[in-house]
């Protein structure tokens, strides 16, 4: 069983940026495909990136090259650097671990882009 726990969100402005962490515990990490998802109420979770275990990584098209995910084999943490945020940004962001049929997510860190 993997825990995963978010985070680094919290209230910024547009244009500005943040930091969200996801540490992960109780699993081998560098098995784990890690990703990062975002929600808005009443729409379904997207996907906002995600890197394997040999950090390859793969983004949004909506997202314009502002985010970089990364991870840290050693401290078994994965990043998501969001620079110039939006108010199109908003919105609760989940980690998730995945790796064949074992599929782990976090509670969530909410992300609020407002003046």
């Amino acid at each position: 069983q993997v825990q995963l726990v978010e985070s680094g969100g919290g209230l910024v402005q547009p244009g500005g940026s943040l930091r969200l962490s996801c540490g992960a515990s109780g699993g081998i990490f560098t098995l784990y495909t890690m990703a990062w998802y975002r929600q808005v109420p009443g729409n379904q979770r997207e996907l906002v990136a995600s890197i394997t275990p040999g950090k390859l990584t793969i983004y949004a098209d909506s997202l314009e090259g502002r985010f970089t995910i990364s991870r840290d084999n050693a401290k078994t943490t994965v990043f998501l650097q969001m620079n110039n945020l939006k108010p199109e940004d908003t919105a609760v962001y989940y980690c998730r671990a995945s790796a064949g049929r074992n599929d782990y997510w976090g509670q969530g860190t909410q992300v609020t882009v407002s003046s």
